[in-house]
């Protein structure tokens, strides 16, 4: 089954049920928090758990001169209705060690009864009742297709809490709630579907009464001395029937307890009679407990928040649905008579929006254009050009309209010879950077009609300016006119905050590198090694920083190139001043938390996040540091101050660095290959190797840790290895 079908099954019984959903969802959280009120209400006495009927009946006995019956509520609240010394009617919240009154018995408000009855048969009686259990199965369908959604996209339940691509906050929050609140929905929906099923006659079964033989001694006992009173504690009890006539042997007890109903003699004490619950009776009140949340504060809140979550499950889905459709496609040619033809892979619907800003140019052009998803491939005649845009979705592989593209290329090959290009869509956050785009690049390679018209082009964060610099080398091959100004491609940048300016060092002749220390407003989460993301120009056009955890504050390590988008907008902030960004989460470059040792590579400003993690290493991981620099100046002095009072306080056993123009010439990778055996010694020891810079300098190091580790491949250390280069 293809994850179309998921993806439209899913979004069916969304449909179906939303209104319904949306109904039973905010009647849950106001019923959520009544459960909750409930127990503020404090009649359960201490050490309720250890107290038996042997202890609590006589001493009621005592107090009262009738009594009809005791009831232990879900709250563990006990309940007497009876007679005191002076033949008052009694009905009220009771200490069972005592029968000291606790407080009066309050019924549910209008309020919450009103929800009650709304949120069990919406006011419909028998025909609402089938109706929300129609509609609790339905949910319990759009949660299991979820699953299989998540499960398909991240190659297995391995992967299911693998990163998330962020592009937009719908689709990001859909994601990530629903793993967070998947088991409190799930059993939302299994009980709901369960106590519907029970409702209807679909699940039951019958009680089993077990006959107790009697023995002919009559002889009376005390209350306290009954086996059954003295092994039967209160919190196994529901309700506790007393005998109307005191001293009738015809009179009994009867106790109703979770599982079982017991009849017993009031003078001996003896069970006379036993009637056994079926399972699915008790699997019944299991299923009311947990879709209610009445027996545990806790719970009740959790499926106080999982409701509230669907409200927002019912939005953000929507909301995806129609960002999916947002953009409008029209094609004024067939398929049949196009001569270029568009082929789109997405999953939220950015990628179509710059392939349909090309599409419509072509038109305009006065070119034959057709426009479809990639699993729409199929004969195209009259074409001559094939231009594929696809972004890549989880662990590299094919979005949700592209998951059939490679069976479909082999199915329909063309009959005459097409030119291709293909233009990939990712985040370099991510270590599958379109790894997806790149695979379409090599199966057009192997076709015998394909001829590759540019080589492939990536696009990061969907920046405008790199998808300008395609469509310039587009049009020098076709002789096109399309536009290259950027505003053309720009998109709207969401779940940006604001970074105030806190410090900023100057650049001198021999020192190009700057630090820069930046607050972030309101509550933001990040580590070391994670990334801030700048947006210099207001246009779409993105900058990546690697972020060192100075405190609660960011620490950058920048470099400043002339004409540097980024930098030099960093620059020329002072004290003060304050910038937009948002953090993107590096979880492949966090500091590990438990490995034996780590070595820790760098040059130039790759050593930013570096500074963080050895400042934040107060478990004093044994951690070496090599950096590679060009001069030996006033900064790298003051990298080795704070090394050495790293070192001082054992969260840094070791830093060495290396000058490349100094008269002294070394790099980086002369660090590594003197101390080989400590490196060889680290990987086979399970230690972690990360490496930040560069991605020159990233390459010479592996080549260097490839000869180190001569008789395995490196790539067996892939979960050792981490880089953040650029």
């Amino acid at each position: 089954m293809t994850l179309s079908i998921w993806r439209y099954a899913h979004l069916a019984l969304a449909i179906v049920s939303s209104l319904f959903l949306l109904i039973l969802s905010v009647t849950g959280v106001i019923l959520a928090i009544g459960a909750v009120g409930e127990k503020t209400q404090g009649y359960k006495v201490q050490d309720f758990d250890k107290i038996n009927l042997a202890q609590s009946i006589p001493a009621l006995w005592e107090v009262y001169s009738e009594i009809t019956e005791l009831t232990v509520d879900h709250n563990q609240f006990t309940t007497i209705d009876a007679f005191d010394e002076e033949g008052n009617s009694m009905k009220a919240y009771v200490d069972p060690r005592t029968g000291a009154v606790l407080g009066e018995i309050k019924l549910q408000s209008d309020f919450i009864q009103w929800n009650i009855a709304l949120h069990r048969s919406l006011f419909l009686k028998e025909p609402g009742r089938i109706i929300v259990g129609v509609v609790s199965f339905l949910l319990l369908l759009i949660t299991i297709s979820g699953i299989v959604l998540i499960a398909k996209r991240q190659q297995g339940l391995r992967n299911f809490f693998a990163k998330i691509n962020k592009d937009f906050f719908s689709q990001y929050f859909h994601v990530v709630s629903g793993r967070v609140f998947l088991i409190p929905v799930l059993m939302l929906a299994l009980t709901g579907t369960h106590l519907f099923m029970v409702r209807v006659g679909l699940a039951g079964g019958e009680n089993r009464t077990i006959d107790h033989v009697s023995a002919e001694d009559m002889e009376q006992k005390a209350l306290a001395d009954f086996p059954v009173f003295q092994q039967t504690l209160l919190a196994d009890v529901e309700k506790i029937e007393f005998p109307f006539m005191p001293d009738d042997p015809d009179e009994f007890y009867v106790l109703k307890l979770k599982d079982r109903e017991l009849y017993v003699h009031q003078i001996t004490g003896e069970i006379v009679e036993e009637t056994r619950y079926p399972y699915s009776l008790l699997l019944e009140k299991l299923s009311f407990d947990l879709h209610t949340g009445r027996t545990n504060a806790i719970w009740a809140v959790i499926l106080g928040f999982a409701s509230l979550n669907i409200l927002f499950f019912i939005y953000t889905g929507f909301a995806i649905t129609f960002r999916r459709k947002g953009t409008k496609v029209k094609n004024k040619f067939h398929a049949s008579t196009a001569e270029q033809v568009i082929l789109v892979g997405t999953e939220n619907g950015s990628t179509l929006a710059f392939a349909n800003k090309i599409h419509q140019q072509l038109l305009v052009l006065g070119h034959k254009s057709f426009l479809t998803e990639m699993n729409r491939f199929t004969s195209f005649p009259k074409a001559t050009h094939l231009l594929v845009f696809s972004s890549t979705y989880g662990l590299g592989t094919a979005p949700a309209n592209a998951t059939l593209f490679d069976r479909l290329l082999a199915k329909y090959p063309q009959d005459q010879p097409v030119q291709y290009a293909v233009i990939g869509f990712g985040s370099k956050a991510y270590p599958d950077f379109c790894a997806y785009a790149k695979q379409v690049d090599e199966l057009l390679a192997k076709q015998s009609w394909a001829t590759r018209q540019l080589d492939l082009h990536t696009v990061n964060d969907r920046s405008a300016e790199e998808f300008v610099a395609w469509v310039k080398a587009w049009n020098g091959k076709s002789s096109g006119e399309l536009g290259v100004t950027s505003a053309l491609y720009e998109t709207k940048i969401t779940g940006l905050k604001k970074f105030n300016v806190l410090e900023k060092t100057k650049v001198t002749a021999d020192n190009s590198t700057f630090k820069m220390v930046l607050q972030p407003q309101g509550r933001q989460t990040f580590q070391s090694g994670d990334l801030l993301a700048i947006y210099p120009t207001n246009d779409g056009r993105e900058r990546l920083y690697s972020i060192g955890k100075k405190g609660r504050n960011i620490q950058l390590m920048v470099k400043l190139y002339p004409n540097g988008l980024g930098s030099e907008f960093l620059y020329d902030l002072a004290k003060g001043d304050s910038i937009s960004g948002r953090i993107v989460v590096n979880k492949r470059f966090h500091f590990p938390a438990k490995a034996p040792a780590v070595a820790m590579i760098a040059n130039g400003t790759g050593i930013a996040p570096f500074l963080g993690m050895i400042e934040e290493n107060k478990n004093k991981i044994p951690v070496r540091l090599y950096a590679g620099f060009r001069y030996n100046n006033v900064l790298s002095k003051q990298y080795r101050q704070f090394a050495d009072e790293a070192i001082t306080v054992g969260k840094l056993t070791d830093f060495q660095m290396a000058f490349s123009r100094e008269q002294d010439r070394r790099y980086v990778m002369d660090l590594i290959r003197k101390d080989a055996p400590f490196f060889s010694e680290l990987l086979e020891k399970n230690g972690v190797i990360m490496i930040c810079g560069s991605l020159a300098m990233q390459m010479d190091v592996e080549d260097v840790l490839s000869q180190i580790c001569l008789t395995k491949d490196l790539r067996n250390y892939n979960d050792q290895i981490l880089t953040d280069c650029y």
